[in-house]
């Protein structure tokens, strides 16, 4: 069973509806936080599932053995019971989903936020190795993702800006939760993205200046393989759908659906 938070109706005006996919450590919570009801109230129909073993959905006594193959899975299954072909939102591991997705489906459009570029998460395991060593020896010790979000001060940091609010932070934290060892290592090297299968689609992929996950060269390099122009939002965390600049992650992905039509 697939925990889907549903907000707004398909108008005249924005026939395709918008589905929001979390990245690791997250559920659909992250994205009714505050983006579906901004895109709800402009009139978008918006749909963010819990992928398996995340939020209330199926699947967590299974999780650490998950693959993005089955998150792709979720996400199809959820897009077949749309009313219209959708646009696709992904949040980092979301972002590398979407992309999977996009090997045999077709979307309307896509907005790939802080994504795991489509060369996998070489540089972003790197560069959490060496800032979190201890915990990242302990991850891979256990075979689980959970070391990485044990306390508030790892979750600040990984996460968002300077200036969120430790309040904030703490409550994100107590919804953190535990990630599949598998889909890590699919990303990581075992089902990177085929990008030649992607079909050309509008796509908008947005950085994160202070991302300490996802690098300004990640983002360039998931706008390189589309052929589109990377942008990047400054003074925001990587998840930019809950920083203290989420406001300004949500005019521009607006903005973009505006200009297509969307």
């Amino acid at each position: 069973m697939l925990e889907v938070i549903a907000k707004g109706t398909v108008t005249e005006a924005h026939p395709a509806p918008l589905v929001f996919v979390h990245g690791a450590w997250h559920g659909a919570w992250c994205w009714d936080e505050h983006l579906l009801d901004y895109f709800a109230d402009l009139g978008h129909a918006c749909y963010a599932p819990s992928l398996r073993g995340h939020g209330a959905s199926s699947g967590g006594e299974r999780l650490r053995w998950h693959r993005v193959a089955d998150y792709v899975r979720d996400l199809a299954d959820l897009v077949d019971q749309l009313p219209a072909s959708p646009v696709l939102v992904g949040h980092s591991m979301g972002g590398f989903v979407v992309q999977k997705y996009l090997e045999h489906h077709r979307a309307e459009g896509a907005v790939l936020l802080a994504s795991v570029p489509p060369t996998g998460a070489v540089g972003a395991t790197v560069r959490i190795a060496r800032h979190h060593p201890v915990q990242f020896v302990k991850a891979n010790a256990m075979l689980s993702l959970a070391p990485l979000v044990a306390t508030p001060e790892l979750v600040h940091h990984l996460f968002f800006s300077a200036a969120t609010a430790h309040t904030d932070v703490d409550r994100y934290h107590r919804r953190m939760q535990d990630e599949s060892y598998r889909a890590f290592l699919d990303m990581l090297v075992l089902d990177r993205v085929k990008s030649s299968r992607v079909d050309p689609i509008p796509m908008l992929v947005l950085g994160a200046d202070a991302d300490t996950i996802i690098s300004r060269r990640d983002v360039r390099q998931t706008a390189a393989t589309y052929g589109v122009r990377p942008e990047f939002l400054a003074e925001t965390g990587h998840d930019l759908m809950l920083d203290p600049q989420w406001p300004k992650v949500a005019e521009r992905i607006a903005e973009w659906l505006s200009a297509q039509s969307f």
